[in-house]
């Protein structure tokens, strides 16, 4: 029999979240983008290791998965201040000290839970255009096979997803003319 809590984060809370989230921004900016990519990727490695999880922290890992994807694509190029928030957010995932530090038993990752969504809400704009240059990116390959010319292929990647940035910007900022935070 499973039970389903829930709890709803007042504008306060949030604020806490952000701070903490903050936090992890301003270490961010000293630290190296591969090395913080290199030690989520160690924490999921480690937490999969550590199976059976809690079902709120194992639905959560393919989203964050497809967040390093999305921050690593090479073709992508996704702007700056987008990367800094995923790797400010990567950075708090991966400290096993946080608001509730990781060691605790079934609740150490809440607090981690949180900030994916947090961050995944924010930045939903980001993923769709992302998920859509992919989808892009793959019928292109597949329909057009080894034998396209290098130069075409990137500059129809180049165009899709120059578009695709435009409208995630577009998206973007009508959200965050809504959102009090």
């Amino acid at each position: 029999m499973s039970m389903k809590i829930s709890f709803e984060l007042s504008d306060r809370d949030l604020i806490f979240f952000r701070q903490a989230l903050q936090q992890s921004r301003a270490a961010v900016r000293d630290a190296e983008e591969s090395e913080i990519i290199e030690a989520i990727s160690d924490v999921l490695a480690e937490i999969r290791n550590n199976e059976p999880l809690p079902d709120f922290v194992g639905k959560r890992l393919p989203e964050l998965e497809s967040l390093i994807s999305m921050l690593t694509d090479e073709e992508w190029h996704l702007p700056q201040t987008d990367r800094e928030r995923l790797l400010a957010t990567f950075v708090y995932f991966a400290d096993p000290e946080d608001i509730l530090p990781d060691d605790i038993p079934v609740i150490g990752f809440l607090d981690d839970v949180i900030m994916i969504e947090l961050i995944a809400t924010e930045m939903r704009h980001v993923r769709a255009a992302y998920e859509d240059f992919c989808q892009f990116r793959d019928d292109f390959d597949r329909k057009q096979g080894k034998s396209v010319d290098p130069v075409i292929r990137r500059d129809r990647i180049d165009r899709r997803r120059q578009a695709l940035h435009q409208r995630m910007q577009r998206r973007s900022a009508q959200q965050n003319k809504t959102q009090l935070w």
